[in-house]
């Protein structure tokens, strides 16, 4: 059994009247990795600043193994401006991180009296690679101006900082809040793959479910005040969530049962009740505290009719953008249609936002234009989000917005059965804003974007801050949304769910349109990297065969792939006579290979220009795609089409290679 490295007894946390966790208790394995989940204001982030000893709490144990190392990634994590990068990440309470640190302020001060000892010290412990191994982490991460001063980082650059801190830290419990926050979708996959193959100690809060579900050996939720644990990943939290909520359901009802029966009872009762029904009493009020728990979940299935819109949607001509030496577009064009749901991908950096806010008009592009249709309403949730009065109430801020939405078909909502929707009970919307959590206030943020009834919605990252249950809700939101649809977003479940075609942003202006979600754009990246690496080994034994023949003329050496040559049976003239060859090969000493045959020749000689000829027509297709002028249909024939070409280049590659080691 693995070694508890955490144990929670009997936790115990409220803020006032506030009540988050009540008497929970769980304990972390060593090398267990552990997800925890709740809705925005459960006490996700309060849990993680009390276990990383930043936040007190009311009664209960947290208990540590002896000399466990911590290392905390706070959600928004501040530094001091004046430190440079690296200096930021030699701040981390490690003993080789120290001693670079050292060996930084030796060199930096001039005073060498020390520098030998430094030196000694880094040999012994091998400090040279971890600074090598820092560099590294941060250029995965996209910051490769080391000396930069913290204060000059925008909020995105220092959470990946801090991130890349804690990765180098080596701690023997890594503690995360929202560690993908302010990652583009390559850097994710970076730091799932980092993380799955680590033998770290984790517990995080995040929102990205297939982050979860490919990390995560377990889950624990914050739900009624009470921490449930669920062996497995989130695939199984889900399924084993489904019957707890099933069983609670069904004990509620049994409770309400009971209650009809007992208040029949109570109202039987003389007002001066004899000392033997007391504690029949006293159960009563039991009976009704359970019966006031939710009988279900609440069902988010509903959709907003949005307001008409026009079959003229947008049009980007020509459009071209750039911020010094960086090109973000070129000339581009696309023709948006009705009802399109569009996702927006690729690195930071790449010009996902600019381009979104060049369509709404917040920037100007270089040279072309946007040509937005007149019945187009934008309705647009930016990373920024948006200042609320503090003072104002929940409700209070949503009906300064609008007081009802029009559901179509005659089904109106009122702002209050709106904000009910997206997790508001109605308790909840009298609060002041100010006691919102961060999260809850983007929730809110998001309620007032929905609430203008847009028949556009432009939605710049907006699952940074929400919790698992509101992304739901927001999901089946837009399943049933009657109008457009433009997301960037870095969380791949999301977006699976909610758009139908990609534009990827590869950067210097280039833009690919990919007709398919992102697990199905990843799986065709996969498989156009598999066929470059085949081309590049096939061009890599041409080369080599060119090579061998002009050293050795007429003798045929091809370069095979395990470094060996074959020499290939020829006549004095260095041709080979079509009637003999397979005679000649059958009577060939063991072990050496099979030469072609006639017929296997002339196939041989004519793949290359197969192969040349398919590659044109799939370059042909692939300007056609990223040209974003095709029509709906014509895209996705086109994409069919480059799908088959790819296939069939695999298979004449790879012939062509198994007949060029015999050639």
């Amino acid at each position: 059994m693995a070694t508890p490295i955490l144990q929670i007894d009997k936790l115990t946390k409220s803020f006032g009247d506030l009540l988050l966790f009540r008497e929970s208790s769980f304990g972390i394995a060593e090398g267990e990795k552990v997800g925890l989940i709740a809705r925005n204001g459960a006490g996700k982030t309060t849990l993680l600043n009390i276990l990383a000893g930043k936040e007190p709490y009311d009664d209960g144990r947290v208990v540590f193994r002896n000399d466990t190392r911590v290392a905390y990634l706070e959600q928004s994590p501040t530094f001091d401006p004046d430190l440079t990068v690296m200096e930021a990440c030699f701040s981390s309470d490690n003993e080789v991180v120290r001693l670079i640190a050292r060996y930084e302020e030796v060199i930096a001060s001039g005073d060498t009296s020390n520098l030998e000892e430094v030196l000694t010290q880094m040999d012994f412990h091998n400090a040279w690679e971890r600074e090598l191994q820092v560099k590294q982490v941060l250029t995965w991460l996209n910051i490769t101006d080391f000396q930069q001063k913290m204060g000059e980082l925008s909020g995105g650059q220092v959470k990946r900082v801090a991130l890349a801190n804690v990765l180098i830290s080596e701690p023997d419990l890594l503690i995360m809040d929202e560690p993908t926050n302010h990652l583009d979708l390559e850097m994710v996959e970076w730091l799932e793959e980092r993380l799955t193959r680590s033998s770290v100690t984790l517990l995080m809060v995040t929102h990205d479910r297939y982050f979860l579900d490919r990390v995560c050996t377990r889950l624990l939720e914050i739900d009624d005040q009470q921490i449930y644990a669920y062996k497995g990943n989130y695939s199984y939290y889900l399924e084993k969530r489904e019957e707890r909520v099933m069983a609670q359901q069904a004990e509620v009802e049994r409770a309400r049962n009971l209650l009809r029966k007992e208040l029949e009872w109570m109202r039987r009762q003389p007002q001066a009740r004899g000392t033997k029904a007391k504690y029949r009493i006293d159960a009563f009020h039991d009976l009704a505290e359970k019966a006031r728990g939710e009988s279900a979940e609440q069902s988010v299935r509903f959709a907003a009719k949005g307001s008409y819109i026009g079959k003229k949607i947008f049009e980007a001509k020509n459009v071209s953008k750039r911020f010094g030496d960086i090109r973000i577009t070129e000339s581009f064009n696309y023709t948006f249609t009705r009802y399109e749901k569009m996702g927006i991908v690729g690195k930071n950096g790449t010009g996902k936002s600019t381009f979104v806010k060049m369509l709404l008009g917040e920037v100007k592009p270089d040279s072309g234009y946007f040509e937005i249709g007149e019945t187009v309403r934008f309705g647009y949730y930016s990373q920024e989000g948006m200042e609320f009065d503090e003072q104002l109430k929940v409700l209070e801020a949503v009906q300064k917005i609008a007081e009802v939405i029009d559901l179509g078909e005659g089904y109106r909502l009122t702002a209050s059965q709106f904000l009910q929707h997206f997790l508001f009970p109605p308790e909840k919307q009298y609060d002041y804003v100010y006691k919102l959590s961060g999260g809850e206030k983007r929730r809110l943020y998001l309620c007032t974007v929905l609430l203008k009834n847009p028949n556009f919605l432009v939605l710049d990252e907006p699952t940074n801050d929400l919790d698992i249950l509101t992304l739901n809700v927001l999901e089946e939101y837009l399943a049933g949304f009657k109008g457009c649809l433009i997301v960037v977003s870095h969380d791949r479940y999301f977006m699976d769910k909610v758009v139908d075609h990609l534009l990827v942003f590869h950067g210097d202006a280039k833009i690919q349109d990919f007709p398919g979600n992102y697990s199905q754009y990843r799986e065709w990246k996969a498989e156009e990297d598999r066929r470059e690496a085949a081309e590049a080994k096939a061009e890599a034994v041409k080369i080599e065969a060119a090579k061998a023949e002009a050293i050795n003329p007429g003798k045929g050496r091809v370069a095979l792939p395990n470094g060996k040559t074959d020499e290939l049976g020829v006549g004095s003239s260095g041709e080979t006579d079509p009637e003999t060859t397979d005679l000649t090969t059958h009577g060939s000493k063991k072990g050496e290979k099979k030469r072609l045959t006639y017929k296997e020749r002339q196939e041989y000689e004519s793949l290359e220009g197969e192969i040349e000829r398919l590659e044109k027509e799939k370059e042909s297709i692939s300007e056609l795609l990223s040209s974003g002028n095709l029509p709906a249909e014509e895209l996705i024939s086109q994409s069919e089409r480059l799908s088959l070409l790819l296939e069939q280049i695999d298979e004449k590659m790879m012939r062509w290679l198994e007949l060029s080691e015999r050639a």
